[in-house]
């Protein structure tokens, strides 16, 4: 039986912490700034960054909504962007609860 390969993990970031060069997948929670026919442009209040994505993840997606976007970092010659895997609604998250719960766990680990 072949060994699977693992998949690398989406680690969290703003978008001025990216690396083309080391980063592979990312997460970013950001709020739409702009919606295309293939992608949307997320402001995570550090940055900006273009996420593309198929079709049927564009449906529900509306500028100024709160997203939280798993995807590949894909290098560009100015830039990067990203490769959309999953783009989750973060509309109802209370972000300051999440940073302390974050905190916390990090200091367990």
């Amino acid at each position: 039986m072949p060994e699977q390969q693992r998949r690398a993990p989406a680690v969290p970031k703003d978008v001025t912490e990216i690396d083309p060069r080391d980063d592979i997948r990312v997460r970013v929670v950001g709020t739409i700034i702009s919606k295309d026919e293939d992608s949307i442009t997320v402001d995570d209040s550090t940055g900006t960054v273009e996420v593309f994505m198929q079709e049927e993840l564009m449906e529900d997606l509306e500028e100024n909504q709160r997203v939280r976007v798993l995807g590949r970092v894909l290098p560009t010659p100015d830039s990067f962007e990203i490769q959309a895997e999953t783009v989750q609604d973060f509309e109802g998250v209370d972000e300051e609860l999440r940073d302390r719960v974050k905190k916390v766990v990090n200091s367990t680990q």
